[in-house]
């Protein structure tokens, strides 16, 4: 991993602790709700936030109107991942 790599990786985890943390202090109620609903929205907003802090952090070239778009633009469709690989000594079915 390069020096830039390192450096966004820890620019990352630094927005998102520091956004996570306001947002987790102000919504712990709905964090910890018994309704599922209201938890579900809960973890997407820190989700969101996850999101915001990763473009913040990879686009530190840009200005702050292109940064503004990245944000607001849709999400790229999600990656299919790749089936789980065989666990030694199992055997597969045919």
């Amino acid at each position: 991993m390069g020096k830039k790599d390192a450096s966004s990786i820890e620019n990352r985890v630094y927005l998102f602790e520091s956004l996570a943390s306001s947002y987790v202090a102000a919504a712990s109620e709905a964090l910890g709700s018994e309704d599922p609903q209201a938890r579900e929205r809960a973890r997407r907003v820190l989700a969101e936030l996850a999101f915001v802090s990763c473009v913040v952090a990879d686009t530190e070239d840009l200005s702050p109107e292109e940064v503004r778009e990245r944000v607001l633009a849709p999400p790229p469709p999600a990656r299919e991942k790749p089936p789980p690989a065989p666990r030694p000594g199992r055997k597969r079915d045919r």
